[in-house]
């Protein structure tokens, strides 16, 4: 290359193109259940705890975390696949009896992403 000349690697980030349009629209993260791409909003965390899965939707849990659409589907094939363990890097079987309440609590009353009342960041006193 001759002196001078930017390497192909170098481009600056305004040219980059449409990765650089959501640049300020959040992080994206991946459902460990189908593998799809998506905003960290549209998704629910998910921590181990005991050997156990527990939601996490105020995202404030610590260790490691593993993301899953809110769907039941997603974590039928997450577990199918054993996702969780090796996304959480932990051994053994994982209990989702929790995780599975919540989807279908979500589900049926049609209310996605969020803390419910009790979690909410603020105080309410």
């Amino acid at each position: 290359m001759p002196a001078g000349t930017p390497a192909l690697h170098s481009v600056p980030a305004r040219h980059r193109g449409p990765s650089s349009e959501r640049a300020g629209s959040g992080p994206i993260r991946t459902c460990v259940g189908c593998r799809a791409r998506e905003q960290a909003d549209g998704l629910l965390r998910v921590v181990a705890e005991n050997g156990h899965l527990v939601p996490d939707p105020r995202r404030r849990l610590p260790g490691r975390g593993a993301w899953l659409h809110p769907v039941t589907g997603c974590l039928d094939r997450a577990e199918r696949r054993s996702a969780f363990t090796r996304a959480l890097r932990v051994r053994g079987a994982l209990d989702a009896t929790d995780v599975r309440k919540r989807l279908q609590d979500q589900q049926g009353s049609g209310t996605f992403p969020g803390p419910t009342a009790e979690e909410s960041k603020v105080d309410p006193s």
